[in-house]
């Protein structure tokens, strides 16, 4: 039987958890609060984020040190821009020749580095043994056990097909593939192109603005997955357009919800509380995402308008005056 820890216990990492017990994995929560670690442990819920949800027995623990002893496979489910400064406390306690399982979605504001990069660079791990887990896995549904899809990316074959195994239950099915670029590009640029259908979904625009959206910015993660190395066809399956659809259309998606809030007329506070404090990986991910496509000289206009809107104050409706004026040219 694998051993896992799953290093985060917000929604998606406690369904992940949720999914691996199920698949007959032994797994260790690691939660940083001490009361969330004994719920966990002696109620098997979680009510901070996965309220109506019974979970199997799972052992939990606020002590690194015990998540991660002689774990097989270690999850990694904090958010993308806190990933390293938790790596860097836990690098010492992992394993030597665990799999390193990235759950996170984003681009590291300031080194522009992706989550992988992050994990190799801060535990000195061989990125053979880094995978990343992406698709359209919207945590609430999979905690209630509705049928879903995803991939496990990574250059190491055996252990894309380790964590498979490890995963694999009656309602979550998970493929294996080996290019992580594209599967982390499609999973971090697909919260911004979320935010955006948001905006146009809370100012009452129609399926066919959001459609229409959709198709533009997943024309424009292409760009940017190609111009760092990803293969194109990575982004018509469920790490792209897959991961985009759910994030996009679903009201369970925190970077949708804030979207529509803003689109609304809330304000950046406001749309905050509707997504209950949670963190909107959006947010922070347009400026990274954008500072990224400019050091390729990729052009990105619907992340440009993220940014604006997000960190520059420009307003909804002048977002989307300035995206319909954009000049005309050839799909």
């Amino acid at each position: 039987m694998a051993r896992a820890a799953v290093l985060g216990a917000g929604s998606w990492g406690t369904s992940f958890a949720k999914v691996l017990a199920e698949a007959g994995t032994d797994v260790t929560m690691w939660a940083r609060r001490p009361e969330v670690a004994k719920v966990l442990a002696t109620e098997h819920r979680n009510p901070w984020y996965l309220p109506d949800v019974d979970l199997p027995p799972i052992a939990a623990t606020d002590d690194p040190r015990i998540a991660l002893a002689g774990a097989d496979i270690v999850v990694l489910a904090v958010p993308s821009q806190s990933l390293r400064v938790n790596l860097a406390e836990w690098k010492d306690l992992i394993p030597a020749e665990a799999t390193l399982l990235s759950l996170a979605k984003g681009i590291e504001t300031g080194t522009l580095l992706r989550m992988s990069q992050v994990i190799s660079e801060v535990t000195g791990a061989d990125p053979d043994r880094v995978a990343v887990l992406s698709g359209p896995n919207l945590a609430h549904e999979i905690a209630a056990r509705q049928p879903a899809a995803t991939v496990v990316a990574c250059r190491d074959t055996a252990r894309a097909e380790a964590v498979q195994h490890a995963s694999a239950t009656g309602y979550f099915r998970p493929y294996t593939n080996s290019d992580v670029i594209g599967c982390e590009i499609g999973g971090a640029c697909k919260n911004v192109i979320a935010l955006a259908c948001g905006i146009a979904s809370g100012m009452g625009l129609g399926d066919n603005s959001v459609a229409s959206l959709i198709t533009r910015g997943l024309a424009e993660i292409i760009r940017l997955g190609v111009a760092v190395g990803a293969e194109p066809v990575t982004f018509a399956g469920l790490a792209g357009v897959g991961d985009l659809v759910a994030t996009c259309t679903s009201p369970l998606s925190r970077n949708r919800s804030f979207g529509h809030a803003l689109g609304a007329g809330g304000t950046m506070e406001s749309a905050q509380r509707a997504t209950n404090g949670q963190v909107v990986e959006g947010v922070k991910s347009c400026t990274s995402v954008r500072a990224l496509a400019a050091a390729h000289g990729v052009e990105m206009p619907l992340t440009e308008f993220m940014h604006q809107v997000c960190h520059e104050g420009l307003s909804t409706s002048e977002a989307v005056g300035r995206l319909l004026g954009r000049r005309l040219k050839s799909e």
